[in-house]
């Protein structure tokens, strides 16, 4: 009998999901097919120790199905975070599907995604995301109501996208005050980068404060369709990273800030809409440190989405929904601060307070 060698990339391929950088001992990942719609998507449930998982569904042409999983996982660790330190009675979770949100979403994929949602018995409950709007979620709903982000003509809260951009706003006056000693964004020049609904919203913000905006997309068209309406300028060059910037605001997808990025970097502020800015929450926090660039954790900055969802499960209205969100203000600041005196990285520092109310609550729940 001869012995076989196994390889780390075929052990890794052994353990799908327990095995993966970004598994974080998450309670349930569920994988759902339905051969009829075409549906493939993943749900995962990082924590529930607050409350419900509540995250948006993202539809996304991963290249892969290790891209998607690993995604879900990054996104519903993410979720956990995000409501703890927001002070919401929730848990994280996330979903993904995978696919072309423009050619293959429809009505019947829609409906049977809800069906699964529905089978979780309200342990997860979805909202919009990339690739996700208020219509899609109206349609989930005729089949489940474990959804938030509905049509408000349905009763629900409405399109997310103004509230997230506005406690991204919130974050980054709070930046301003933290790093220059006023919060006035007139005058600074901040880069934008993804101009999806949030990023449009984030813009609006920025130019009735006098900030000077300029924008980066793949999509050219819509670059253009933003310089019609707005005063903005459209980034022509090579390598935004390179260039001189009061603020970058990435708002597209995550894992920007990485070695090659951080290094080119001349931005004082990083402050955005986007998901897991940080390719590695340890090194690329101690590095931005390193270089005196002032991080605004994006867990807590991105999370006006969620408190507007969120209002749907708790019944308050838009005023709540605004004061909750102006707080981002209060609670970014208290981060800066904290982890200056404690000499660590502004993600360390958000990280323990979210982490501290979810381990009171566990003590709490054990008596």
């Amino acid at each position: 009998m001869t012995s076989e060698v196994i390889s780390t990339k075929e052990l890794t391929k052994m353990d799908p999901v327990f095995g993966q950088m970004s598994f974080d001992n998450h309670e349930q990942i569920v994988f759902c097919n339905d051969k009829d719609t075409g549906l493939k998507a993943i749900i995962g449930i990082h924590n529930t120790v607050l409350g419900p998982a509540l995250g948006g569904t993202r539809m996304w042409n991963y290249s892969n199905e290790w891209e998607a999983l690993n995604d879900v996982l990054r996104l519903s660790r993410g979720m956990t975070f995000k409501s703890a330190i927001t002070g919401l009675n929730l848990g994280g979770g996330k979903a993904v599907i995978i696919g072309d949100a423009k050619t293959q979403k429809t009505p019947e994929l829609m409906r049977r995604f809800g069906e699964f949602v529905h089978s979780l018995s309200g342990k997860y409950i979805t909202a919009e995301d990339v690739g996700m709007n208020t219509e899609d979620m109206d349609i989930v709903r005729e089949v489940t109501p474990y959804v938030t982000g509905i049509s408000e003509s349905k009763g629900g809260a409405g399109n997310p996208s103004p509230i997230t951009a506005y406690g991204v706003f919130m974050g980054m006056k709070a930046a301003a005050k933290f790093k220059y000693g006023s919060d006035v964004l007139e005058d600074k020049s901040v880069y934008v980068q993804g101009i999806g609904h949030v990023g449009e919203a984030l813009i609006e913000n920025l130019l009735n404060e006098g900030a000077k905006v300029t924008i980066s997309d793949i999509n050219q068209e819509r670059l253009e369709e933003v310089r019609s309406k707005y005063d903005v300028t459209i980034y022509g060059g090579n390598d935004l990273y390179s260039e001189k910037m009061d603020i970058y605001s990435p708002c597209a997808l995550g894992a920007t800030i990485n070695d090659s990025t951080i290094n080119k970097l001349q931005a004082s502020i990083i402050a955005g809409a986007a998901n897991n800015q940080l390719e590695d929450e340890v090194r690329h926090g101690n590095m931005l440190k390193k270089k005196n660039i002032l991080y605004a954790p994006d867990f807590l900055i991105n999370a006006g989405g969620i408190i507007n969802v969120y209002a749907e499960l708790e019944n308050y209205d838009k005023q709540e929904i605004m004061r909750k969100t102006e707080n981002i203000y209060n609670t970014t600041l208290d981060i800066f601060n904290r982890a200056e005196s404690n000499n660590v990285t502004t993600q360390v520092a958000a990280m323990n307070i979210a982490k501290e109310r979810i381990e009171k609550r566990k003590r709490e729940q054990s008596k």
